[in-house]
């Protein structure tokens, strides 16, 4: 069911704080997480260090291409950027920083329903976390569906609902989200793995998150 990354497949790439690689028919690892879940201070000096490092490399973080020419570093190079900083923002997402709303049943189970509406419709999906101030899944998107208009839907309407629970208004997540093509079996078991066991590593008592796992 769930189809990887094709090396020889048209991919698009999109720029933003994050890059975003999107292929017709693939499965994502994808993470959005609410507005007060990294402080500005927090994620401003991760940006400094990640930057910092590209220019070590010759990369110019603020190009449009900064991300292929990260890909064409050698192996050790890339492994060494994904283990300092991609770990790393997953490390402070972990930390559940914020107001943490979506550890309560109630406001966790809008985002745990919303993603399982369109299963089968716009997309396979696999397994997935509500934590307390983001959310973790496993996609496979169909047809023309990319990663970023999903999860603008998702945003959308979750926003909407969560705020009239809460009785409150304005931005309730990041506008940017974290997205990866899935490339082997091996990553897709690991991220699998990883999903599982987010509560764990947050230290989160049950009731305090969403774990659904694809039979």
């Amino acid at each position: 069911m769930f189809e990887l990354f094709d090396p020889a497949g048209e991919v698009t790439i999109t720029e933003h704080h994050f890059p975003h690689w999107s292929q017709k028919g693939a499965t994502y690892f994808i993470t959005f997480r609410t507005e007060d879940s990294l402080p500005v201070a927090v994620y401003q000096a991760w940006k400094r260090g990640r930057d910092d490092w590209l220019r070590r490399q010759q990369i110019n973080p603020l190009s449009r291409g900064w991300r292929s020419a990260l890909n064409k570093l050698p192996r050790e190079k890339r492994l060494e950027y994904h283990e300092q900083f991609t770990a790393q923002f997953h490390d402070h997402l972990d930390e559940c920083l914020g107001a943490c709303v979506l550890k309560r049943p109630e406001i966790g189970g809008i985002v745990a329903e919303s993603l399982r509406h369109f299963e089968g419709e716009r997309y396979h999906l696999g397994d997935f976390v509500v934590m307390p101030n983001h959310v973790h899944l496993l996609v496979q998107l169909l047809g023309e569906v990319d990663p970023e208009t999903q999860c603008k839907s998702w945003k959308h309407f979750t926003a909407r609902e969560i705020n009239k629970d809460l009785g409150q208004s304005g931005h309730f997540w990041q506008a940017e989200s974290f997205d990866h093509l899935v490339r082997t079996s091996d990553q897709f078991d690991a991220i699998r793995r990883y999903i599982a066991e987010n509560p764990r590593k947050a230290n989160l008592k049950p009731g305090e998150y969403i774990h659904w796992e694809r039979k």
